[in-house]
Order: structure tokens, then sequence, then C-alpha cells
């Protein structure tokens, strides 16, 4: 299953949603898409998020149905390692 980099932009800080993260699942299950981690920005305003799922589509209505921003969409296919060789992002 393809794998995909979501950037999201928050108007306010965004608290860690410990609360909401089984609900987010929840959904992510119904739209067969998994959140695997996410970065969060130091100002608190943004997030990078590594997502599995079928398509750019399942991901955006997981996002809608969560009430969460996703404003770039990027399907990844490896991680460069500071060896300088190309992995697999599993």
């Amino acid at each position: 299953m393809p794998y995909y980099i979501i950037e999201r932009n928050y108007a306010e800080e965004v608290v860690t949603p410990v609360e909401a993260a089984a609900d987010i699942n929840l959904i992510n299950d119904e739209e067969e898409v998994r959140w695997l981690y996410s970065f969060l920005s130091i100002d608190r305003r943004k997030s990078y998020c590594l997502y599995e799922a079928p398509s750019i589509e399942a991901i955006r209505a997981a996002a809608v149905r969560a009430g969460l921003p996703a404003d770039v969409v990027t399907e990844v296919t490896g991680r460069v390692m500071p060896s300088g060789i190309l992995t697999p992002v599993a």
C-alpha cells in the first residue's frame, strides 16, 4: 500500500491529540488509512504526518471526517538515509 506525507496547517496552536487519537484511528480504520506517526513544529501550528493509504482521496476523506486539515498530501516511495542509500518507507 502507498505511503503519504500530509502537511497540516493550523490557525491555532495544536494540542497533542491524546484524547482524540482513538476517534481519529477509528475514522482512519473506516476509511482504510493508517496513521503511522506525526512531527509537530516548534510553534505547534504545523504537523507532518506519515500515513499508509490506498489513495490520496482516502486520506482526504478521513481528514474531513476527523475535522483535520490536509493542506498538502504527497505520495512517497523511499527514504534517503544519512549514508546516502535510498530505502523503502516501510
